[in-house]
């Protein structure tokens, strides 16, 4: 019995860790999908600095970058997706060593030395390395996500039902990049935050195969309706609203 609890977590780290086991196609598909999903698939958005922030954000994940002797409160995930790389045995270009190289946004934008470009067409080369590493990301926030459960058995056995399929690891390798992983005290509105902890209690029973991220589906925008009717007035969530729940219905297709 114990084995057979064990057995979607093997399956779940030979898909994030082997090449090829899950398929390039699998990979592929969901890589386009979390790409669509925040870069709204251009290969322009992959290395992109929006305005008001102090980093630029790469990769299909928006992986955050800090130029040199600058932090934030946000997790620096780009150089941790070149560590997984090199783990992977993947070549990493000189060009993503150290820090971010433009030290404010305007040079980002007044660069025309390519280097972006160069960025760019490397990292829309080796999507399914960053599938991979938003999927490992996932593994990685499960037991912190347990430890804050009110009840981690059933909830490692939603993740798990979702982690043994392509369509449910869509789910989870977008929703935690998507929301984070809802342990933290200060991302909460009344008292209920919106991560992948707080999508996985939502959910009702422990469902398998498809039925498992169609659930997850409806629990996730559950879950980000009561967080906009929580949200402090002044923020105006409720103009997101829409945009989440379109990107939550893609969980269960």
């Amino acid at each position: 019995m114990r084995c057979f609890h064990l057995l979607p977590i093997l399956v779940f780290w030979l898909l994030i860790l082997v090449p090829g086991a899950l398929g390039q196609g699998v990979y592929g598909s969901i890589g386009q999908r979390v790409w669509q999903n925040e870069c709204a698939g251009s290969v322009q958005g992959l290395v992109s600095w929006n305005a008001g922030e102090g980093f630029p954000s790469l990769g299909i994940g928006h992986f955050i970058w800090y130029p040199a002797g600058r932090r934030e409160a946000f997790d620096e995930s780009f150089p941790k997706l070149m560590a997984f790389a090199a783990s992977q045995g993947v070549e990493v270009p000189a060009f993503f060593c150290g820090p971010a190289p433009w030290p404010t946004r305007a040079a980002f934008v007044a660069d025309q030395s390519g280097l972006a470009q160069h960025m760019r067409k490397w990292l829309a080369s080796h999507i399914d390395l960053q599938v991979r590493f938003l999927a490992a990301r996932s593994r990685a926030a499960l037991p912190g996500i347990l430890r804050a459960s009110r009840n981690p058995q059933l909830v490692q056995a939603r993740y798990n039902a979702l982690a043994a399929t392509a369509q449910g690891l869509y789910c989870l390798v977008d929703y935690v990049n998507f929301k984070g992983e809802g342990t933290k005290a200060e991302e909460r509105y009344n008292g209920y935050g919106w991560g992948l902890l707080q999508a996985l209690e939502e959910m009702r029973g422990t469902p398998s195969g498809s039925a498992a991220a169609a659930e997850f589906s409806r629990a996730a925008g559950a879950v980000l309706t009561r967080r906009v009717a929580n949200s402090p007035a002044a923020r105006g969530e409720r103009r997101w609203l829409p945009g989440w729940l379109n990107r939550c219905r893609t969980y269960a297709r």
